[in-house]
């Protein structure tokens, strides 16, 4: 599987990027390429996507700036996500490792990495406060 490491650096301290990023609510706040909505439903978090309802499971929280999550679409397939936060200087950076899936274009592997871009672009707005 081929993957493209997309990141944005952010001005803020890690924890601070971190602690934002890491609570799946947020999300529809800066990642609307990937919901509209969030709910915690039965103790899971449960959204609203492009993709129709998709149920997101992130990783315990940590110190180590670990945002890996798994997203289950309606067909109940499953599609993992490696992300982190790390410390540069007196500010972090985001990367999320966008993953080909098998029979992807590669029109759609740029749309994918474009699309990630954009929600990490819109993270880093918001914890700026810009």
């Amino acid at each position: 599987m081929t993957s493209r490491h997309v990141s944005t650096y952010i001005d803020r301290p890690l924890k601070e990027v971190y602690d934002y990023a890491s609570d799946p609510a947020n999300l529809p706040e800066w990642a609307p390429g990937l919901c509209s909505s969030v709910d915690r439903v039965d103790g899971r978090w449960v959204a609203e996507s492009p993709m129709g309802r998709i149920v997101l499971d992130w990783a315990p929280p940590n110190e180590f700036g670990v945002l890996d999550h798994h997203v289950t679409v309606e067909s109940g397939e499953t599609f993992y996500n490696p992300m982190r936060v790390t410390a540069d200087g007196t500010g972090c950076e985001v990367v999320f490792s966008v993953r080909r899936q098998p029979g992807m274009t590669d029109g759609e592997f740029d749309r994918d990495a474009n699309a990630v871009l954009a929600d990490l672009v819109a993270l880093k707005r918001r914890v700026e406060g810009a």
